[in-house]
């Protein structure tokens, strides 16, 4: 769909006066992120782990949940940790497992649900069954915040539930043993800590309480080295989850994204080669950074729970040996090459039932009879990117319907889905993304109160796609000056967008059509004695217009873009990534 460029305006001239020592690129961008006070500025530009994250204390229920956990350990309580099948879930429960075995807790287990027949968060035949299995104590992360009934269960049967968790809070949140949610807590200053980052903060509880009485850990660590290795875990549960990367949020990212570049953990270790960041002899080919966590790591994480089980991704995080670690990065790339597959194949049965029929319909609706719940998601956000509306994608197995949706700036779908509980046997999720199953035979009656929902709420609002721009600028400002004060806003995620610019009447000096099925595009730019080249991707595969064919040297165009880096042989060079161009007016 055609999106409205918006180059936003300049700050006022107050704001640079108001902060002299900033070049105006810097303080452009960071006024139009929103970071407008020295406390935030300084937080953005130069975190400090030291001052920027936060007291885990100040969560109101940590004390009480900290001292549970180690009435727990000493009484060799059976501690479960219940997490998610999603890369945050796994993440977060690594950190929860190594936590309680580093501080000597003999009885403890991990239960990931499977997508297919646990589904999303706790479930009573999962209570019951760890009921059965004596268990005292559950810890939940990365889920439970939605799950009043199966707690309020858990509490009958005589466990005790401590809930790690950052998804939307219902009206009525479940009356847990103890709950760790940043938005639950009015006070908690970060409010955007995935579930990964939360289940973090907990572990930094655990381990200043544990210093008080003991100098090292039981794996002989002491607690500082304990909770910077465990940073890599964050960086990729934030980058994962795509929170937004500000405040404590983009502190623990920054400072996860050092320790997963020297990470010690095996089990990535293996999956980076495995998936090609690395060489057989372990140098990097670059610097692992967000956009490689969000589509080289994170997917291969999340095909686990998608294609076969999460517990393959924990066990890999976990994993203590060469063979086993290797074995498992294998299996999952094999599982995320899967997922690929499928999603193709799906999308293209998905588009069957959109077109023409719902094309004027203000929210799509998919359903497939037997297809994997695992991969609902990924089509709905395929629909959505392409068409750019809510869209929600469920599949159909015995009877019992599980879908998945994404949304749109403006449309918030959780709100929505919290204002029709009648509709569901279980939901949770995100204002722009959400999971549930629905109740027996209310398929029709969620998708029309679905529709009121959004005509009422966004009956004013202008839904139009737009693109905000940050600056228009000529070709000769792309140099290496700009990419290091871009470097500075990394690492880059929701709401610190890679910075875009503009740049009008660009002449082409030739365009070749890229990759074996030649969908992608590369576009040589004049830039006065200079070349500069741009990469486009999927922009010649029959879409709306095929520019490897429309194009041709000689034409001008206006481009909007982002400034890379291009490596290649030890050789470095600025590239231009292209996110929409137009033939100049």
């Amino acid at each position: 769909m055609l999106k409205k460029w918006k180059v936003l305006s300049d700050p006022p001239q107050s704001f640079f006066e108001e902060f002299p020592e900033l070049p105006r690129t810097v303080a452009s961008l960071l006024y139009h992120r929103n970071i407008k006070t020295q406390k935030e500025i300084d937080e953005f530009l130069n975190p400090d782990y030291s001052k920027d994250v936060h007291d885990p204390f100040l969560f109101k229920d940590m004390e009480k949940t900290i001292k549970r956990i180690f009435k727990a350990v000493e009484k060799k309580e059976k501690i479960v940790v219940h997490g998610d099948y999603d890369a945050d879930g796994v993440t977060a429960s690594t950190i929860l497992v190594s936590t309680l075995k580093a501080i000597g807790s003999e009885n403890n287990d991990i239960f990931l649900p499977h997508r297919e027949t646990d589904g999303y968060g706790l479930n009573t035949n999962t209570i019951q069954k760890l009921s059965d299995e004596k268990t005292n104590l559950i810890i939940t992360c990365d889920c439970g915040i939605s799950n009043v009934e199966e707690v309020k269960l858990a509490t009958k049967l005589g466990i005790d539930v401590i809930i790690t968790d950052h998804h939307s809070v219902p009206e009525k949140p479940p009356k847990a043993f103890a709950i760790i949610h940043p938005t639950v807590d009015a006070n908690y200053p970060c409010k955007t800590l995935a579930g990964g980052a939360v289940a973090f903060k907990l572990m930094q509880g655990i381990l200043q309480k544990h210093k008080e009485k003991n100098e090292t850990l039981s794996n002989g660590q002491t607690h500082e080295q304990f909770e910077k290795w465990m940073l890599d875990m964050v960086a990729i549960a934030s980058v994962a989850d795509m929170v937004p990367l500000v405040g404590e949020s983009r502190t623990l990212t920054k400072y996860g994204l050092i320790v997963l570049n020297r990470t010690k953990r095996i089990g990535l270790q293996k999956l980076f080669l495995e998936s090609g960041l690395i060489e057989e002899d372990g140098t990097k080919k670059r610097e692992i950074d967000a956009h490689t966590i969000g589509f080289q790591i994170a997917p291969r994480i999340n095909a686990a729970g998608r294609i076969n089980h999460a517990n393959v991704a924990y066990n890999l995080m976990m994993a203590q040996n060469d063979t086993d670690a290797a074995n498992l990065a294998r299996e999952l790339d094999s599982n995320n090459k899967e997922r690929q597959q499928m999603t193709e194949t799906l999308l293209k049965d998905s588009l069957t039932q959109i077109e023409p029929d719902q094309k004027d319909s203000p929210i799509l609706f998919v359903l497939g009879k037997g297809w994997s719940t695992g991969l609902v998601g990924l089509i709905a956000g395929r629909l959505k990117e392409k068409y750019y509306k809510p869209s929600i994608v469920m599949a159909e197995n015995d009877g019992e319907i599980t879908g998945s949706g994404r949304s749109i700036d403006g449309f918030n779908v959780i709100e929505c889905f919290q204002e029709i509980p009648e509709q569901f046997t279980k939901f949770g999720g995100h204002p722009m993304a959400c999971g549930f199953t629905l109740e027996d035979g209310k398929l029709e009656s969620f998708k029309q109160k679905l529709i009121e929902k959004f005509e009422e709420k966004t009956k004013d609002i202008d839904l139009s796609p737009t693109l905000d721009i940050d600056a228009e600028i000529n070709l000769e400002d792309v140099d290496w000056d700009l990419y290091d004060i871009l470097d500075k806003f990394k690492p880059f995620g929701q709401m610190n967008e890679k910075p875009r610019y503009l740049a009008r009447n660009v002449e082409i000096k030739n365009v070749q059509p890229l990759g074996k099925d030649r969908k992608h595009i590369k576009i040589f730019l004049e830039n006065g004695n200079n070349t500069l080249t741009a990469i486009g991707w999927n922009m010649c595969n029959g879409g709306t217009t095929n520019w490897c064919e429309e194009l041709k040297q000689g034409d001008k165009i206006d481009l909007v873009f982002e400034i890379d880096l291009n490596e290649w042989n030890g050789n470095r060079e600025l590239q231009l990534m292209i996110v929409d161009l137009r033939l100049s007016s």
